[in-house]
């Protein structure tokens, strides 16, 4: 809070994502507050944002930016927002907001036009009170691994170019997954680290959260066909720095530039690490830079897995192998993709869909032996579509044999444990899956799996009510999700919680009327040990579901 005058404030925010969530926030809660007071008695506020310079005067701050952003708040309705193209740019896709061009509008003392937004959003998105807790705040302090342990926040992108964020963001992947082959570091995965992206988090909370020594952070600039890469490694512990450098060369140099990078974290955090090791552990995914470009594009199309993301990913893995042939993870992601293709009902051919899993199957037994990724999501694609269960243990044994920190690939261990009849196992695979993966903030991608498998291997152990609170885990991210109430269902039933089970049940059968308990076999995985299926279906009895 910089000042407040008269029936007005001005704030200051280092991040234009927290600064836009605290202005709806804020609004939200004075919905609340105004609800049942008369017109004459509510209190209503206009926000105008804009991001810019400032200059600094004491404590106080002021600037043609300072004023845009209080002209903007003029055009707001009541209680409404306005943002410049500026903050749009910074926010776009990043916050479940709608934004409105408005036009280019002329405000007072601004010699220029400034184009703005109108923001809209839906209260069930931003609700101001009685929220679960996300599962972050819900997990107890985790203790620092007796090994050096690091997580790689997003870079920031410092470039005009808001579409570069795919790259950057490649970038930042390719840094964590050759850090993670280091068996002597403890990395955490890419899907917690991503939870920051946008933010500007206490780098000493980050390390709690995440339960890490080392937090490293950077950013990136890219311009002219050059890259111009800044990064330092704070003690998360101190909040002191351990080391800062920056790295320049030209864009077809990018590999070079990651390993130079990779070879220097790990050199300041773990410097027993042989020099042989640093050199083993350089992983150029593809010598191909548009076939990697192809890749990296894949990636982010994943960010919300819906039909057309799919699809549109698929296309692009399939791209990057035609450009590179011998580019064994984007064989890997074809695979993943043919997979949640046949979970989302959209290929009705599962014959094709299976011809096309083992003909990717045997390309990455050709070219990507040596790839942890490629054989991860091999191994989940041979045990689910393929159901092949001796095969996709193998894979995924050689796939954690390679890079021991891969989240997904203990969840893909996980589940083929699972279906194999060894629920303790299982458990432990994903318990493991989840300390290298603690900031699950959505139920998107591994998180998803990881979830799931929980609360299976939780109801088969006979631990039923940890089963039900993993499954409404799931569910308060995607309550329709037939999994989550399947399985809950079942938990809540033999838990004794007879109308939790039956209100389950009863949603089950509304977002899928043709289920019954006779046909449970059609929608789960290669189960070898009937007993398993037996209490399974027993629970979906008890909690009133159709035979």
């Amino acid at each position: 809070m910089i000042r407040l005058k008269g029936d007005g404030g001005l704030i200051e925010f280092a991040s234009a994502v927290d600064a836009l969530a605290a202005a709806i926030e804020f609004q939200q809660v004075m919905v609340e507050a105004n609800r049942g007071q008369p017109d004459d008695k509510a209190i209503v506020f206009r926000i105008g944002l804009h991001l810019g310079d400032v200059i600094v005067d004491g404590d106080d701050i002021y600037g043609d930016d300072v004023n845009v952003a209080a002209r903007l708040e003029t055009e707001a309705p009541p209680g409404g927002i306005v943002i410049s193209r500026a903050v749009r740019e910074a926010v776009h896709g990043r916050l479940k907001a709608n934004l409105h061009a408005m036009g280019e509008l002329a405000l007072k003392n601004i010699d220029r036009p400034i184009r703005a937004f109108r923001v809209e959003w839906t209260a069930d998105d931003w609700p101001t009170s009685g929220s679960p807790a996300s599962p972050m705040e819900l997990a107890p302090a985790l203790t620092l691994p007796d090994k050096p342990s690091i997580a790689v926040l997003p870079f920031q992108n410092m470039s005009d170019d808001p579409e570069q964020e795919y790259f950057i963001d490649g970038l930042v992947d390719e840094i964590i997954t050759a850090l993670s082959r280091f068996r002597s570091l403890f990395v955490i995965a890419r899907n917690s680290s991503f939870a920051y992206k946008g933010k500007s988090p206490d780098l000493r909370q980050v390390g709690r959260d995440l339960g890490v020594r080392y937090v490293l952070e950077g950013s990136v600039r890219k311009a002219s066909g050059r890259l111009r890469i800044t990064a330092q490694l704070i003690d998360a512990t101190s909040g002191a720095h351990a080391w800062a450098d920056r790295f320049e060369g030209a864009l077809k140099d990018v590999f070079e530039l990651q390993d130079d990078v990779t070879e220097k974290v790990v050199t300041a955090i773990a410097p027993r690490v042989e020099q042989a090791e640093v050199a083993r552990a350089r992983r150029r995914p593809s010598g191909n830079t548009d076939a990697y470009d192809c890749y990296l594009r894949g990636l982010a199309c994943l960010s919300v897995l819906t039909a057309e993301n799919l699809e549109r990913a698929l296309h692009l893995f399939t791209q990057a192998t035609d450009l590179d042939p011998d580019f064994a993870p984007a064989y890997g992601m074809a695979m993943w993709c043919y997979v949640n293709r046949i979970g989302l009902g959209v290929l009705a051919d599962s014959a094709h869909g299976k011809s096309e899993v083992m003909r990717l199957r045997g390309l990455v037994e050709l070219v990507g032996q040596e790839d942890d990724v490629a054989l991860g999501q091999a191994a989940w694609a041979v045990a689910h579509v393929l159901r092949d269960l001796p095969s996709a243990k193998d894979l995924v044994e050689r796939a954690l044999a390679l890079n021991p920190n891969l989240a997904s690939a203990w969840v893909a261990s996980g589940w083929i444990n699972m279906w194999m009849g060894h629920p303790d196992t299982a458990m432990e695979h994903l318990q493991r899956s989840q300390r290298l993966d603690p900031g699950a903030s959505s139920a998107v991608g591994p998180r998803w799996f990881r979830w799931s498998g929980l609360a299976h291997a939780h109801f088969f152990l006979g631990q039923h009510e940890e089963g039900l609170a993993t499954a409404e885990q799931l569910l308060h991210y995607s309550p329709d999700n037939h999994t989550g109430l399947r399985i809950g269902a079942a938990s809540a039933a033999f838990a004794g919680r007879a109308d939790t089970a039956h209100r389950l049940a009863a949603r089950l059968k509304v977002i899928d009327p043709a289920f019954s308990v006779s046909r449970l076999s059609d929608y789960l995985g290669p189960y070898q040990k009937t007993v398993l299926l037996e209490k399974y279906a027993e629970g979906l009895r008890l909690a009133g579901l159709p035979e």
